[in-house]
């Protein structure tokens, strides 16, 4: 357990919280972007080793939640088409749209397959070439480039029965939004390890220099995260705002450059929707023309009905954070992971999920 146990060495943990105590002066609110931090800061109880002055938010980083309703909609509507196969990563089965699931959609006949990578997409197409197979993109940076290389791949096998829905997204954009929105002032911004080792931290030097907000991006081991709160907390402190790496183990400034260049290839920049932010220019990935045959929305377009939200489910202002799970009149009484009223509280990233799982009752 090399390079882990290390990273959640108890001993190491009470040292770094109390250096955090000792330099810690200001009032600060931080806010982590990815997902799988706010997991790993619940199970933690990282939240619990901080001082009450330092509170800690979770924003837009799970990929499933901020999967707007019209295109789970869509999703929907595709795998309602006789004969198309729909594959999908596993937390997309469950998440609501505006009046089904993909759970639902496979229970009333839907072929819907759950993959564990878009190499099994490849191969259901391979070995359903009567079939169309449809792969449902949902993801970041991180994800993104693995479906540029499925795409490169089944143009290499000629492969004419296979097809990408993409919603993949950017992430910086989203947090640019979310700034400009300015519904919560932030301090600091605990950066996305696993997206920052494609895209490097370059996209980042505009939140501190022309937001004034601290930058640094962790690890997901516990003394990962306190690192980067310590490194946060130091640039709070002597007012000077940049961008910094406490993750060197896994991310270099320029990021991954054959990723990098394999997503300009295969895809172009183009506007989405998020849940909670809207439609964010320049924040979402479309297949260039050079692959329009393997898209699709081209090759299978759908109308759903107009979309609608949950009554009552506050997951967009969680997503922005505006509001804290709890704060929800849904979460635990009618919202659980067994009957999820929003995304938040489907995905195993959802900050919903993660605040029942958890048993944070006070937020």
């Amino acid at each position: 357990m090399r390079f882990i146990d290390e990273f959640r060495d108890a001993g190491m943990v009470k040292k770094l919280a109390g250096h955090i105590f000792a330099i810690s002066h200001k009032p600060a609110r931080l806010m982590e972007f990815c997902g799988s931090h706010t997991v790993a800061i619940m199970r933690n109880g990282i939240r619990q080793l901080l001082p009450h002055h330092i509170e800690m938010l979770s924003g837009p980083g799970c990929p499933v939640c901020v999967t707007a309703n019209i295109d789970i909609d869509k999703a929907i509507s595709l795998a309602g088409i006789p004969g198309l196969i729909i594959t999908t990563f596993g937390d997309m089965l469950k998440v609501p749209g505006s009046y089904s699931s993909l759970q639902k959609a496979r229970a009333s006949g839907g072929d819907i397959r759950i993959v564990y990578s878009t190499q099994d997409a490849i191969q259901i197409a391979h070995d359903n070439p009567q079939r169309p197979v449809v792969f449902i993109g949902v993801g970041f940076e991180t994800t993104a480039p693995t479906i540029a290389l499925a795409v490169k791949q089944a143009e290499r096998d000629n492969l004419k029965n296979f097809f990408i829905f993409s919603r993949l997204k950017k992430t910086p954009p989203a947090m640019k939004a979310l700034l400009d929105l300015g519904e919560v002032k932030l301090n600091g911004i605990i950066c996305p390890g696993h997206v920052t080792a494609v895209i490097g931290t370059r996209p980042y030097q505009s939140y501190a220099q022309d937001y004034g907000i601290a930058c640094v991006v962790a690890g997901f081991e516990p003394l990962d995260i306190l690192q980067a709160v310590a490194m946060l907390i130091e640039q709070i402190e002597s007012e000077s705002p940049r961008v910094e790496i406490a993750y060197t183990r896994g991310v270099k400034p320029e990021g991954n450059i054959r990723a990098l260049k394999l997503l300009d290839e295969v895809f172009d920049i183009t506007v989405t929707n998020w849940r909670g932010l809207g439609p964010i220019p320049a924040s979402g990935y479309k297949l260039k023309e050079k692959y329009a045959g393997f898209d699709a929305e081209l090759a299978f377009p759908v109308s759903p009905s107009p979309p609608k939200e949950a009554a009552g489910c506050r997951c967009g202002e969680v997503l922005r954070g505006v509001i804290k799970p709890i704060e929800c009149k849904l979460f635990r009484r009618v919202c659980t992971p067994e009957n999820p009223v929003g995304p938040c509280m489907v995905s195993s990233e959802g900050s919903c999920a993660a605040y029942y799982q958890y048993g944070v009752l006070d937020g």
